[in-house]
């Protein structure tokens, strides 16, 4: 009985229910992609396959360029949302204009591009659209935010060159952002024999209309992959609210350079916090937070609960001995 040889690939999209899957090896006749099926037994373990995983196949059928994915390696990086498996890097893009910058939609996605632990990178697209003063003005609050935007206009190709040359080195980068920022447009001019569908901002709402419809990995250069997702305009927050504040990279920076009273400090401008509340992101990162501690209340009653929160915290300290302002580092309280 004849035994199929180990083949193996990477996911490269999602179609209903198959998978494209781009082969390590091309196969009889130089074929190098197959449309696949997931086997039962992956979805009774509770395996997701998702784009961007490493598979290996059987049940091949090169005539009919089929195959079944039989197993999912392990990932090092996970994406939510959008769903990608082992990204390098995570691009968010926004539009400086049309539709103009929302600093909570934009700290939603840095938020969702953070929990994967992978390197973060920001463009800020249709840069013709705002004065050169005003996008200087973005760009060094977004600096305070500790990242390094990158002006994009695709009209002029003011900054096409310097996006292109850090998404041709090697890895898988995924391309997300709220819809109408110019995702696949950027792509466009990238690979121009793409030919990806474009669409136009809402002239009513001045909202993208989503163009792209899944996830799906292109080629850039030798080794260097970008995953287009579709659009969508309000990202998921992480589960756990003891995590959001390490998914900011101002907290970070001010916890390295200070410490909290308590280790289970939530950052919610207790007494002895080291993050305190002034720095730029602060009302936003208080939203979220409000968010995660009491889902589906409206914003008065987080704002109601959270001031209540912080004056028993304060009276519990005062209670203790305890509020005042913590020793220096190495000294004795």
């Amino acid at each position: 009985m004849a035994v199929d040889p180990i083949v193996s690939g990477l996911v490269v999209a999602l179609q209903a229910n198959f998978c494209q899957v781009q082969l390590d090896q091309p196969g009889p006749g130089g074929i190098g992609r197959l449309l696949c099926v997931r086997r039962t037994r992956l979805g009774k373990r509770g395996q997701q396959v998702c784009v961007g995983d490493r598979v290996a196949l059987d049940g091949l059928d090169w005539p009919a360029c089929r195959g079944a994915i039989k197993a999912v390696e392990p990932r090092h990086s996970w994406l939510g949302r959008p769903a990608v498996a082992n990204c390098d890097r995570v691009v968010v893009m926004v539009a400086v204009a049309e539709p103009d910058l929302d600093p909570l939609q934009l700290t939603r996605f840095l938020l969702t591009a953070e929990a994967t632990a992978q390197s973060v990178e920001l463009v800020l697209s249709k840069a013709d659209l705002l004065g050169s003063e005003a996008v200087q003005t973005w760009m060094r609050r977004l600096e305070s935010w500790g990242y390094q935007p990158h002006p994009l206009s695709l009209t002029t190709g003011e900054g096409l060159l310097e996006i292109r040359q850090r998404l041709s080195s090697p890895g898988l980068a995924v391309l997300c952002g709220p819809s109408g920022v110019g995702k696949s447009s950027l792509l466009n001019a990238l690979a121009p024999a793409l030919a990806l569908r474009v669409g136009t901002v809402s002239g009513k709402l001045r909202r993208g209309r989503h163009t792209t419809r899944h996830v799906e990995l292109f080629p850039l250069a030798p080794g260097a992959l970008l995953a287009d997702t579709p659009g969508f305009n309000r990202p998921d927050l992480p589960a756990d609210p003891t995590r959001l504040a390490a998914l900011f990279p101002e907290v970070v920076r001010r916890l390295e350079a200070g410490f909290c009273r308590y280790t289970n400090c939530l950052h919610a401008g207790d007494p002895g916090c080291a993050v305190g509340t002034d720095w730029d992101r602060y009302p936003l990162y208080d939203q979220c937070l409000q968010e995660l501690l009491l889902p589906g209340a409206a914003p008065t009653e987080r704002r109601s609960w959270m001031s209540r929160l912080r004056q028993t915290s304060r009276q519990s300290l005062r209670q203790q001995g305890q509020d005042k302002d913590p020793p220096p580092r190495g000294v004795s309280a």
